[in-house]
């Protein structure tokens, strides 16, 4: 299967697709721009703002606007862009927040990086609807790919120099994820990046210098594939009214479509994405 274009937007990073549900659009980012995307697919309309700084992940808030996982940690936004710190993750300029997304109680789980990617310089966080921020995993090189099982049970996630996917077990109702393992090994070309669940419990899993999305079975097996045609592809999202449009961002390369927005229609569905509750 082959993801055409949408949008040419020439993106440095992009990152985080998301659909909002609430306004029909698609929400992305470009981290080193600091700008979110959101996209329209029926008009073709991209409404974007600037955050003043690096963005690594967008979701939408219940109580209205958006929230962010930014430079220092996490912000919240409203609808016409204006962005208000929130909670500071406690590292310095040297870190950055990076790939994001809520549960289904709305907490707002993100993780971070060293900007020169140094081995171990981030951890993965969690904020709660309090505004409390916990720092739940330690250690990480680059924080990326977080999603849910169908039933909740379960929190996968990728720290991508592992070449690997590995699972927490997770209690829905307090929000700890423990027994980080392996779930299993992934095989370039590439190197796995963002990823997201389908309505079956299938994960789709973007791969960074390999020009695809890959749809794993959870021991591993590879149920479908995606070309895309720039090689540093970042993160997939199901959007549309019915969740079956697979988005999926890119960063830039030396194709001529490297950076844009690229959809395609796998045949089927994901889940709606979850507002932060704060």
């Amino acid at each position: 299967m082959k993801a055409e274009l949408v949008s040419d937007a020439r993106a440095k990073l992009g990152e985080g697709p998301l659909w909002d549900a609430r306004t029909g659009e698609l929400l992305w980012v470009d981290i080193p721009a600091g700008i979110v995307h959101r996209f329209d697919p029926l008009t073709g309309a991209d409404r974007a703002f600037d955050v003043g700084g690096y963005i690594g992940a967008v979701v939408p808030r219940a109580a209205g606007g958006y929230a962010l996982a930014v430079a220092e940690g996490f912000a919240v936004a409203t609808d016409d862009g204006d962005v208000t710190p929130l909670a500071a993750a406690g590292h310095d300029e040297t870190v950055r927040m990076n790939d994001g997304a809520c549960d289904s109680r709305g907490r707002f789980w993100a993780g971070s990086m060293r900007l020169d990617e140094g081995p171990g310089g981030g951890r993965l966080f969690r904020l709660d609807a309090d505004h409390s921020v916990t720092a739940i995993q330690d250690g990480v090189t680059i924080s990326n790919g977080i999603g849910w099982s169908p039933d909740d049970s379960l929190m996968y996630y990728v720290d991508t120099p592992t070449h690997a996917v590995d699972v927490f077990d997770y209690d829905i109702d307090s929000g700890e994820a423990t027994n980080r393992r392996q779930l299993f090994a992934v095989e370039g070309p590439g190197s796995p990046d963002g990823l997201i669940v389908d309505a079956e419990g299938l994960l789709w899993v973007a791969f960074w210098g390999g020009g695809c999305v890959r749809r794993y079975t959870t021991d591993g097996a590879i149920a479908d594939v995606v070309e895309v045609p720039a090689a540093h592809t970042t993160k997939p999202a199901f959007g549309g009214p019915d969740l079956t449009d697979l988005y999926i961002t890119t960063a830039a390369g030396d194709e001529p479509t490297a950076g844009g927005l690229f959809l395609a229609r796998p045949g089927v569905s994901g889940m709606p994405a979850n507002a932060y509750a704060g």
